[in-house]
C-alpha cells in the first residue's frame, strides 16, 4: 500500500509511531507473509502499514533532511539512521498498531518466526527494543 508522509505520525520531524511497532523484514515476501500470519493472530488490516524498502529510504532521506535541531540529540534520529541502512539493503517495513504490552509481544514473536531484522515497540516517552 502507499504509505505518505502525512499518514506518518512525528515528532520534532522525525518518525515517532507511539502506540506502534516498527518492524523491519528482509524482503518484501517475508513482509507479506508476516502480513498475513499478523492477520492470523488478531490484527486487522487498518492496524498494518506496508512498504517496501525503496519508499522507506525516500521517507527516512526526507526526514533526516528535515529533521529540526532537536531531535539530533535524540535516540530517534539515530533509529532512522539503522532504518535507512536496512532499507539501503532492501528490507521491507511494518509498522503495526499494538498499543499494549500483550499486542506488542504478538506482534514481535509472529514477525520473528519470519526473519524480523527488527522490532521496535514506540512508547510516548521511550522506545523498546523486541528484537
Amino acid at each position: 500500500s502507499d504509505v505518505c508522509s502525512s499518514d506518518l505520525p512525528q515528532s520534532f520531524g522525525t518518525f515517532k509511531p507511539v502506540g506502534h511497532v516498527v518492524v523491519a523484514l528482509p524482503d518484501d515476501q517475508r513482509a507479506a507473509d508476516a502480513v498475513q500470519a499478523l492477520r492470523a493472530v488478531g490484527f486487522e488490516a487498518d492496524d498494518i502499514l506496508e512498504y517496501s524498502a525503496a519508499e522507506e529510504n525516500d521517507e527516512m532521506d526526507r526526514m533526516l533532511q528535515h529533521a529540526s535541531d532537536f531531535s539530533g540529540f535524540g535516540y530517534e534520529v539515530s533509529l532512522m539512521r539503522r532504518y535507512k541502512a536496512l532499507a539501503e539493503q532492501g528490507a521491507s517495513w511494518l509498522i503495526v498498531y499494538a498499543p499494549d504490552d500483550p499486542s506488542a509481544a504478538r506482534v514481535a514473536g509472529t514477525v520473528k518466526a519470519h526473519g524480523a531484522l527488527m522490532a521496535e515497540k514506540y512508547h510516548r516517552l521511550v522506545i523498546e527494543d523486541l528484537i
